[in-house]
């Protein structure tokens, strides 16, 4: 039965009925809808609107449709939508009582409650699989605190680095994507139920009942915007788009570093592919899987956007589209988090390779500039007598490391002897020292900033 046919004499036509449904991918709100009908019958009962056998009835009703459904004693088909076959299942086991349920309450507030319990949960996800993926990125940057690296800007070799500050950067990325979801949890902890179908209800209803036994921080303070509001949506897929940008970032440089022309890292056999024709392939399925799904998150985003963009006040049957692209998106997030944390979790390091690389492209030559600013030379002379040290190398075949005192001072008389040590690949990554910075002491200050910071969550 729909809950709304008495309105009609004809039927709903059948392709209507199919194209009308939402049940296929609503059902996932199962749980959250049977909680929220449990705490309105509560409330129903609490402030005499129903008796309070009747509101029993339906609680215990309610509970033991929960029950059934999580032990697959019970199929969730054959109905419009998740909140009919709650609501018809509830008939059938209690009779006529169980179509008081309904009563001080719309589909509106229903689904738009429904769903924020759900989108709370996700999120409660999100924040965790983030929690891993830096628990596990900062493993990482501990293990590697001693190893050099080659620093890039335009994918050309620029400085070197410590591998630590490395990790520690991709950390850094993703305890924004947690402080995000954090803060879209608490946007989106605000109860709609109570608002009925746009103009709240006229029964003595109390929100505070349903708000406390939901666990919501507040209830909403209008009731058209409450029941059409998608904004948390909207959020939490703006929140997973930025969260696999940042995990797509990290893929790339895993498919480059660990590609042969780079060398700089190895995949786990059990994180790898093969080729069906060339036997002597290993692929990085996984980062380009990965690297992949983002492009299908942004597109979730843009829909909802899309979607709420021209909706009158109040609701309208186009945030029907609102959940599927959600239910995508939050799989696709969670998976790919779990995934790529069990990846990098398993990464080795070439680390001889690594440094002998962070050496190469005259990646120290800001080191010399800085050597003669730091002996009173304007930067920008010193900056342009390193270009022209640069330039005599490359002639020349050489490197900065394996210039003598005499070529160095053929450049510019500032130089000492201490030159040799300073434009060596090690000595690059340790001088800088600045807070952030690639020294050894440095990351190791990262690390344990990060960790900290991880603690608040």
């Amino acid at each position: 039965m729909k809950l709304w046919e008495g309105r009609f004499d004809a039927p709903t036509a059948a392709d209507a009925d199919a194209f009308n449904e939402s049940l296929s991918f609503d059902k996932k709100l199962w749980r959250a809808d049977i909680t929220a009908s449990v705490a309105h019958a509560t409330m129903l009962g609490k402030c005499g609107i129903i008796s309070d056998e009747e509101s029993a009835a339906i609680c215990e009703g309610l509970k033991g449709i929960y029950a059934d459904i999580e032990a697959g004693k019970l199929a969730v088909e054959g109905q419009e939508d998740i909140h009919s076959f709650v609501e018809n299942e509830l008939v059938a086991r209690i009779g006529q009582v169980g179509k008081k349920l309904h009563t001080a309450r719309s589909r509106n507030d229903q689904v738009a409650t429904d769903f924020r319990l759900y989108a709370r949960a996700s999120a409660d996800r999100a924040i965790e699989a983030l929690k891993a993926i830096i628990s596990a990125l900062l493993a990482r940057a501990k293990e590697t605190v001693k190893y050099i690296m080659p620093g890039f800007t335009h994918l050309r070799k620029a400085q070197p680095v410590n591998c630590a500050q490395y990790f520690n950067a991709y950390s850094e990325m993703f305890l924004r994507d947690l402080d995000r979801f954090s803060a879209l949890r608490k946007r989106m902890n605000v109860m709609p139920l109570g608002s009925a179908a746009l103009a709240g209800t006229s029964y003595p209803i109390d929100r505070e009942v349903t708000r406390e036994m939901l666990g919501f921080d507040s209830i909403s303070q209008n009731s058209l915007d409450a029941v059409s509001d998608r904004d948390f949506v909207a959020e939490y897929l703006f929140c997973a788009s930025l969260a696999m940008a940042h995990l797509s970032r990290l893929c790339e440089d895993t498919i480059l570093y660990t590609s042969d022309e780079f060398g700089y890292w190895v995949i786990p056999d059990a994180y790898s592919t093969g080729s069906s024709i060339m036997p002597q392939k290993k692929n990085p399925d996984i980062p380009e899987l990965v690297r992949g799904k983002t492009g299908r998150v942004y597109g979730h985003l843009m829909a909802i956007l899309t979607t709420i963009k021209g909706i009158p006040l109040a609701y309208n049957k186009d945030l029907q589209e609102d959940k599927e692209p959600f239910f995508d998106a939050e799989t696709t997030l969670e998976s790919c988090l779990a995934i790529y944390t069990a990846l990098v979790s398993q990464l080795s390091f070439n680390v001889n390779a690594m440094y002998e690389a962070a050496g190469e492209g005259y990646a120290t030559a800001t080191d010399v500039a800085d050597y003669l600013a730091k002996r009173g030379v304007p930067f920008r002379d010193a900056h342009a007598i390193t270009g022209k040290l640069v330039r005599y190398c490359i002639e020349h075949g050489k490197t900065l490391p394996s210039l003598t005192l005499e070529e160095f001072r053929a450049a510019s008389p500032v130089f000492e002897e201490d030159v040799l040590t300073a434009v060596t690949t090690r000595a690059s990554a340790e001088g800088r020292n600045s807070v952030g910075g690639s020294s050894t002491e440095a990351a190791k200050a990262g690390i344990a900033s990060i960790r900290k910071r991880l603690k608040q969550y």
